[in-house]
C-alpha cells in the first residue's frame, strides 16, 4: 500500500495546531539568525529544552546539531526521558 502524503498532512501537518507550532519553531530560528547564534546552512537545530516550541523565553531556547536534537533517550513506552 503506497503512503497516502496528501491526507497524512490534511490529518497532522495542516492541523491549526501544527500550524501554530511549526510557525514558533521558524520564527525562534529567525531570532537566532538575527542574535547571530545561528547561521543559514550551518546544519544546527534551535533545542527547546522544555520540548514546547511555543515556550522562546532565552532561557528555554539554545543551538544544537541536528543529530543530538531529533534523537533523545527514551523510555520503555517510547517517551521522551526526563532529565
Amino acid at each position: 500500500m503506497a503512503r497516502n502524503y496528501r491526507a497524512e498532512y490534511d490529518r497532522y501537518q495542516g492541523s491549526t495546531k501544527q500550524k501554530k507550532r511549526r510557525a514558533a519553531r521558524n520564527k525562534v530560528r529567525r531570532k537566532m539568525i538575527r542574535s547571530g547564534k545561528a547561521k543559514k546552512g550551518d546544519g544546527k537545530d534551535v533545542h527547546h529544552i522544555d520540548g514546547n516550541p511555543l515556550n522562546d523565553s532565552p532561557k528555554n531556547i539554545r543551538m544544537e546539531s541536528k543529530k543530538s536534537n531529533r534523537s533523545f533517550p527514551r523510555t520503555r513506552t517510547a517517551r521522551k526521558k526526563r532529565r
